[in-house]
């Protein structure tokens, strides 16, 4: 059983660290949200909080496709490995 959860949770690990590169990689979408809430409420800070929103969602869907395409290839490669060794898992 423990076996079966170790990919996944592989993979939840390496979207943690891939997300937190990407946040700090494009911190001014946080940084927007933050001083758009911490300001006192101000009409024409309006553009913060929906250039914030957009970047930190682009972070987190870029996050996600890197994830997804490694893996995708390590799936891959691990299915050739077994192809060529079966013996080995």
């Amino acid at each position: 059983m423990g076996d079966d959860r170790r990919p996944l949770m592989s993979t939840f690990k390496r979207y943690v660290v891939i997300q937190l590169v990407t946040l700090v990689c494009g911190i001014v979408g946080p940084i927007f949200l933050f001083v758009y809430f911490a300001a006192q409420p101000d009409p024409t800070l309006k553009w913060m909080y929906w250039f914030g929103l957009f970047i930190t969602a682009a972070d987190v869907l870029i996050a996600l496709a890197i994830t997804s395409a490694t893996a995708q290839s390590e799936s891959k490669l691990t299915r050739k490995r077994q192809r060529f060794n079966p013996g080995t898992r």
